[in-house]
């Protein structure tokens, strides 16, 4: 079963284009903040991951059955080549797509993602799986901002804060689906991998992450051979949301470098 996914941007067969994958919550609507910018340089292909919002079926526990999901979706569209840019375990199915033999993959975008999960970043999931097992699923998605944004932020836009909580427990992906895929995301290790990549790619991170440390981001940006930097001293961890106009400058200039179209 082909996932739900959606396409946007320029048309045609040999437009350029750009595969958006979301983090844990899984879902297409994360990249809204982006989508104004790259539809004017891409196709843009964004989709819910299997298990998640309107996609069906139960989650996959292994990264690189992830990254299958991604390439079914892009055979159904007819695309043999694509730019991606992943967030959080959405980069990690980027890693196991780039590294793949004859991989279709053009560019990187990794967004607070890692080669391996930070010991800190397993205490944080510790956490957050503790709230689900004894508080319950609301406990679990209230507290899930805490790990997301800036105090400062969520202070100053308590309003969608609230309304994004509502979602998050009307639409809540289910218990077993939230344990297998934080599982994946923990089992995943390439990080002996990384010299491997032979594909121009942007590391993007946020000092103030408090679920992932910004030296993981680092360590990427140093091990790949190809890999530029983009660090930010405010936005956390979904700091495409917080940060929107940083980071799509700085995500902006990059594509454009590639010669993948011109900067709007």
């Amino acid at each position: 079963m082909t996932l739900h996914h959606e396409i946007r941007g320029l048309d045609g067969k040999d437009a350029p284009t750009i595969v958006l994958s979301s983090g844990l919550g899984g879902s297409d609507a994360y990249w809204a903040p982006q989508i104004e910018l790259l539809h004017l340089l891409f196709r843009v292909v964004t989709y819910d991951h299997r298990g998640t919002n309107r996609s069906g079926g139960r989650a996959t526990g292994e990264i690189a059955a992830m990254a299958n999901d991604v390439l079914e979706i892009a055979a159904k569209a007819g695309i043999d080549r694509f730019h991606f840019m992943g967030h959080a375990l959405g980069g990690l199915i980027g890693l196991d797509l780039a590294l793949r033999p004859a991989s279709p993959v053009e560019s990187l975008v990794l967004v607070n993602a890692w080669g391996w999960a930070d010991p800190h970043s397993g205490r944080c999931f510790d956490t957050r799986i503790t709230l689900l097992e004894k508080a319950g699923v609301e406990a679990f998605v209230r507290a899930q901002p805490l790990f997301l944004y800036p105090a400062v932020w969520m202070t100053e836009n308590a309003e969608r804060l609230e309304a994004e909580i509502a979602h998050g427990i009307a639409h809540f992906q289910g218990r077993d689906n939230v344990l297998t895929r934080i599982a994946a995301l923990r089992a995943f290790d390439v990080e002996a991998r990384l010299g491997e990549i032979a594909v121009p790619t942007l590391v993007v991170a946020a000092r103030d992450d408090l679920l992932v440390p910004y030296t993981r981001s680092l360590a990427l940006a140093d091990a790949i051979p190809q890999a530029a930097l983009a660090l930010s001293d405010f936005g956390a961890h979904a700091v495409n949301i917080t940060e929107p106009a940083w980071f799509n400058a700085a995500v902006g200039s990059f594509l454009t470098a590639l010669g993948k179209g011109s900067a709007p």
